[in-house]
């Protein structure tokens, strides 16, 4: 979905944040192009900000599913959800202070597709374990979004690409 507007977050080596609507048709997405900003008459900055705080909204709507460890801890969570949207929480600026008490200020994120958002302690064996699993659903799905992992932190809002479940 890479597009002239696209963004390229810090650290990334293939994953790009496109500005993007969900249609009904399918359902789906739809990225917007130069034409489409032109009549939205803003620009990628100001639309960035607005899919964030959209993100925030979607993040206070849609439930977390937490995963135990054999050790009964908290390993990680998951978001799921049908809506192809559900990816773009990944942006939202208030995702690392919901999961700041069970994590810590940072916390590693992995969308290996639109569907679903992982959130995982910063180095969590959990993720190692997880790698092969996340490896087959990105290279599987008709729709993946990121190989990369990338770490989002409570106290400085920065989003960053810490590492590739494919290399």
């Amino acid at each position: 979905m890479r597009t002239d507007l696209s963004i390229v977050p810090d650290m990334s080596k293939e994953t790009v944040l496109s500005p993007a609507r969900e249609i009904a048709e399918r359902p789906g997405l739809t990225t917007y192009s130069k034409d489409d900003f032109a009549r939205l008459g803003v620009g990628v900055d100001k639309f960035a900000e607005r899919a964030k705080a959209a993100a925030d909204r979607l993040l206070g709507t849609v439930q977390v599913e937490w995963i135990k460890g054999t050790d009964g801890k908290i390993a990680y969570a998951v978001f799921r959800g049908d809506r192809p949207i559900m990816a773009s929480l990944l942006v939202a600026p208030s995702l690392p202070k919901v999961f700041s008490q069970a994590f810590g200020k940072q916390i590693w994120l992995v969308l290996p597709d639109r569907h679903s958002l992982y959130v995982f302690p910063p180095k969590a064996e959990a993720l190692v374990e997880f790698t092969g699993d996340l490896r087959e659903r990105f290279e599987n799905e008709p729709y993946a979004a990121s190989c990369e992992v990338f770490e989002a932190n409570a106290e400085t809002g920065s989003l960053k690409v810490v590492a590739s479940f494919r290399e």
